[in-house]
């Protein structure tokens, strides 16, 4: 069965990506952790900040696959280390945030600082390109001049 988007306009031919990245966006958990905040630090400049309270450094991976920047929490369930707790409100939890990039948005760092994960993202500037097509003449027996035929 097929399916019908607004993709699939005759007019808009190449945006098969742009269909698949919102297909990878509605599969994204809508779980809130951990809590996070998108900040504008420049004209060209973007900041994700995490809140990933006691996680170390070596309890996060940030990777970029695709266009996707993929954040993943484990800590390490410390149950079997003879602590007996009276209450356990803080548990060993594992998470993985998704952020979908637009093209050419290109990570720049990623720091740890006081339980805030901070990962700096840079927008290249726009390059606008302007390219004429040659238009060739078409031969009466269908044959464009020009081409390899011509060239026997």
């Amino acid at each position: 069965m097929s399916r019908f988007t607004a993709f699939n306009h005759p007019m808009m031919l190449g945006f098969d990506h742009m269909e698949r990245m919102l297909d990878r966006l509605a599969k994204t958990g809508s779980d809130g952790y951990p809590p996070y905040n998108i900040e504008k630090l420049g004209e060209r400049r973007l900041r994700i900040t995490l809140a990933v309270a006691g996680f170390t450094m070596d309890d996060l991976t940030v990777t970029l696959e695709d266009n996707q920047l993929v954040i993943r929490g484990r800590q390490h369930d410390d149950a079997n280390d003879g602590r007996e707790f009276i209450h356990r409100g803080i548990a060993a939890r594992q998470f993985q945030r998704t952020f979908l990039l637009a093209d050419g948005i290109q990570v720049m760092d990623a720091s740890l600082d006081n339980g805030l994960l901070h990962i700096d993202l840079e927008q290249p500037l726009p390059q606008s390109s302007v390219r004429t097509i040659s238009i060739r003449k078409t031969q009466p027996d269908g044959r464009q001049s020009g081409s390899l035929l011509d060239e026997r």
